[in-house]
C-alpha cells in the first residue's frame, strides 16, 4: 500500500525532466534569433544586420541601453526582496512583532538620490540624440518631400522634381480598385544614400507619419508645418502608416516606402512627369476629397520645425 502511494513520484520527476528537456532544445535551437534580436532591443532591424537609416543605430543604442539599466535596477530590487524574504523570515520563538524603525537615514537618502541620478542620466542621453535626430539646420538635404496625411491617404509633392503622387482612400473613391479596401497604397520613393527632408503637413485633422523601420515618428498638425530628415542606407521596401488616431479608417491609412538606386528614384520622377502629375498638389486645410482635375502649382510649404 505504500509502495502505491508513492508510485507517482518518479513520473512527475519524469515528467519534469522531460519539460526541461524540451524547453533546452527550444531555447537552445532559437538562441541565434534570441542573441540578434537582444542586441537591437527587439526593435526592427535590417535583415542584414546593418542600419536602415543612419538614423537607427542612435535610437537603438538608447533604447538598448536603458533597458539594461531597468533589468539590472530590476536584479537589484528582486535580489534585495528575496533576500529581505529569507534573512529575516519569522523563526519558531521570535515575538510578533520585529522592532519597528521610523527611519532610516542612509537608506532613505540611497532610494531618493539614486532614482534621480537615473532620471537625470536617462534625461541627458535622450535629449542628446533627439537634438541630433530632429537636426534640420546644420546640413543642407539632398531631397525635399512634402508629405501630406488627409482621411485616410497620403500625397506626396517631390519638391525638386517639381511632380507628386496622390493617394485617395475608397471611403472618398467608391470606384477606387485594389489594394486597401478597394485603394492601392500610394508609394513613397526615396534614394539611397541620400539625406531626405520632409516637410510635413496635415489637411484636416492630426496625422502621424511612421515608418517603422525608420524607428521615428512625427506628428502632421493642421496649420503647422513639421520637418524631419532621414538618410536611408538600405535598399528595399518597407511599410509607412499614421501612428494618430484620425478617424474611422485610420488603420488603413497605410502607405509604402520604396528606398531605390539614384537611378531608379529618377526613372521613378520621369515617370510621374509622363503620365502628366506634374506640379505640387495643395496641402491647405480642406476636409473635402480633391478633385485631380483641380491640380496646380502651389507654392512649397514653409515653417518651423
Amino acid at each position: 500500500m505504500r509502495k502505491h502511494a508513492n508510485a507517482p513520484a518518479p513520473r512527475r520527476r519524469g515528467l519534469t525532466l522531460t519539460g526541461l528537456a524540451v524547453f533546452a532544445m527550444l531555447a537552445l535551437s532559437s538562441c541565434a534569433n534570441v542573441t540578434s534580436s537582444a542586441s537591437t532591443g527587439w526593435l526592427p532591424a535590417s535583415s542584414s544586420g546593418g542600419q536602415i537609416t543612419t538614423e537607427t543605430g542612435r535610437i537603438t543604442s538608447l533604447w538598448v541601453g536603458i533597458w539594461i539599466a531597468a533589468m539590472a535596477v530590476g536584479l537589484i530590487v528582486w535580489g534585495l526582496t528575496i533576500w529581505c524574504m529569507i534573512a529575516y523570515k519569522r523563526k519558531k520563538g521570535d515575538p510578533e512583532l520585529p522592532p519597528q524603525l521610523r527611519y532610516n537615514v542612509p537608506i532613505e537618502l540611497l532610494y531618493t538620490v539614486v532614482p534621480v541620478l537615473m532620471v537625470a542620466v536617462i534625461f541627458y542621453y535622450t535629449a542628446r540624440d533627439e537634438a541630433a535626430i530632429m537636426d534640420t539646420k546644420s546640413q543642407k538635404p539632398d531631397v525635399t518631400i512634402n508629405v501630406v496625411g488627409k482621411q485616410w491617404s497620403w500625397d506626396f509633392n517631390y519638391v525638386d522634381s517639381n511632380v507628386y503622387e496622390s493617394g485617395v482612400h475608397s471611403e472618398l473613391n467608391p470606384a477606387a480598385k485594389g489594394g486597401v479596401n478597394g485603394t492601392p497604397q500610394p508609394v513613397l520613393y526615396l534614394p539611397v544614400n541620400k539625406r531626405v527632408e520632409f516637410v510635413l503637413n496635415a489637411r484636416d485633422v492630426i496625422h502621424s507619419f511612421w515608418v517603422p523601420a525608420f524607428l521615428v515618428k512625427l506628428d502632421m498638425i493642421p496649420g503647422k508645418t513639421n520637418k524631419l530628415h532621414i538618410t536611408p542606407t538600405e535598399i528595399g521596401e518597407f511599410q509607412g502608416k499614421c501612428a494618430e488616431l484620425c478617424g474611422a479608417y485610420h488603420s488603413q491609412m497605410l502607405f509604402k516606402v520604396k528606398v531605390v538606386s539614384q537611378a531608379d528614384y529618377d526613372a521613378h520622377m520621369a515617370e510621374l512627369k509622363s503620365i502628366g502629375q506634374v506640379g505640387q498638389l495643395p496641402n491647405t486645410l480642406n476636409r473635402e476629397p480633391m478633385d485631380p482635375n483641380d491640380l496646380k502649382m502651389v507654392p512649397t510649404p514653409t515653417g518651423s520645425n
